[in-house]
């Protein structure tokens, strides 16, 4: 491992602790959105309870869906890319309430558990890249 990293390093290329867990963490909620976007875009049937708790109507979620599918696609590239805190603190709150209308729709609180990566690993990024202090933080990295 450390002859890898060795070689890395002369190519410019860290892999240090923070670097690489930065990396993983966005690699892990780039699938995370990548995964829920494109099932979204297909209009998956399953979630429509989920969305009617939120007082979608069924024809809205036909509507609505592809086009929150096509919003979570997005911000995969996006935090996988050029994570602005914005886009991250997005993250974390749709993450959460798409978890949360699980149990709200009735179904097993574990529902909601089992989902607790899909918000944690944006809030452990953004905590990594520290709160924003100002308004213009929020586009920062």
């Amino acid at each position: 491992m450390w002859k890898n990293n060795l070689v890395l390093k002369l190519k410019g290329i860290d892999l240090s602790l923070p670097v690489t867990t930065n990396l993983l963490l966005k690699t892990g909620i780039f699938f995370t959105y990548l995964g829920h976007g494109l099932v979204a875009i297909k209009i998956n049937a399953a979630w429509f309870p989920l969305m009617e708790i939120y007082g979608f109507t069924p024809d809205g979620m036909l509507t609505w869906m592809p086009l929150i599918g096509l919003v979570d696609l997005i911000v995969a590239i996006i935090i996988l890319f050029y994570p602005i805190r914005i886009i991250v603190m997005w993250a974390i709150f749709w993450a959460f309430i798409t978890a949360l209308s699980r149990p709200l729709a009735g179904q097993d609180v574990l529902e909601f558990i089992e989902r607790t990566p899909n918000w944690l690993m944006p809030a452990i990024l953004l905590m990594r890249q520290g709160l924003p202090t100002k308004i213009k933080h929020l586009f920062y990295t």
